[in-house]
């Protein structure tokens, strides 16, 4: 059932999962990337930077393993959550930063670390679509052009890890994430996944309890854990960023996000 419109704002957490000891690109975090105006700044600050956009309707924290990346991000003026350095993925690692709080958020935002080209409007997208109509677990996509569906075929063709996809059921709800592009088709068909999740507080305690599956193992992507112990992921269509939108997969990619970060300006 909607949410009455007198009721008060949920209160809402987002955390910027930030990790070292990356198998495709060790130090990423901490990885520089110029902005328009030619200075450099770390990849970790951003993506903090892409999740303070959001702070006049939550609180932000980076959450990390490693004391390098909490006192670059404390340098700059950022919270930081220690955790535990055997956590599997960055969502564990938002579900360990629950367990430090003295009370629940309603909503809890993963906006992960190589992810500085998240707009606004997708965090507010999320936020927004869970107060409609609350689920355990939501995440956004954008529709794909001639020439970003490109890239995700001509990555996968070269043997590159790209950009992660989906596909859809009828009711909107996610039936699978794959680090190929799927559908097999034109890959301006192809539904692109952002590096954004929002859970539930017990969603998140669910998730951090349970093993993980061989998909998810396979793939490599964490939320199809939740898929495979049965907890449905709601997608939430997002406009394309004019500018694009691409992670920091590996080292090549930090070309295209400069590029991407600079149309932006």
């Amino acid at each position: 059932m909607p949410a009455s419109s007198d009721a008060p704002p949920p209160r809402v957490l987002v955390v910027v999962p930030a990790r070292y000891a990356s198998q495709r690109f060790p130090g990423k975090p901490l990885t520089l990337l110029r902005g328009p105006d030619g200075v450099p700044k770390p990849l970790i600050r951003w993506s903090w930077e892409a999740a303070m956009a959001l702070q006049d309707r939550a609180e932000i924290v980076v959450a990390t393993d490693d004391l390098r990346i909490a006192d670059v991000v404390r340098g700059f003026g950022g919270a930081v959550a220690m955790t535990a350095t055997d956590l599997r993925n960055g969502t564990e690692r938002c579900a360990a930063v629950l367990e430090q709080l003295d009370e629940d958020p309603d909503l809890v935002i993963n906006l992960q670390g190589d992810s500085p080209l998240i707009p606004r409007a997708a965090l507010d997208a999320l936020i927004d679509a869970w107060v409609a109509a609350p689920a355990p677990v939501l995440t956004p996509w954008i529709a794909c052009d001639g020439a970003l569906g490109g890239q995700l075929v001509a990555d996968h063709q070269e043997g590159r890890i790209g950009g992660t996809t989906v596909v859809a059921d009828a009711m909107g709800q996610a039936l699978y994430f794959s680090k190929r592009p799927i559908p097999y088709g034109p890959g301006d068909g192809l539904k692109l996944h952002l590096g954004l999740y929002a859970y539930t507080p017990a969603a998140l305690r669910r998730y951090a309890a349970l093993p993980p599956g061989p998909l998810e193992l396979a793939e490599g992507l964490e939320q199809l854990r939740f898929l495979e112990h049965g907890t449905a992921i709601r997608l939430v269509e997002v406009t394309r960023p004019p500018a694009g939108f691409w992670e920091v997969n590996n080292p090549a990619d930090v070309t295209l996000v400069e590029r991407a970060l600079a149309v932006r300006a």
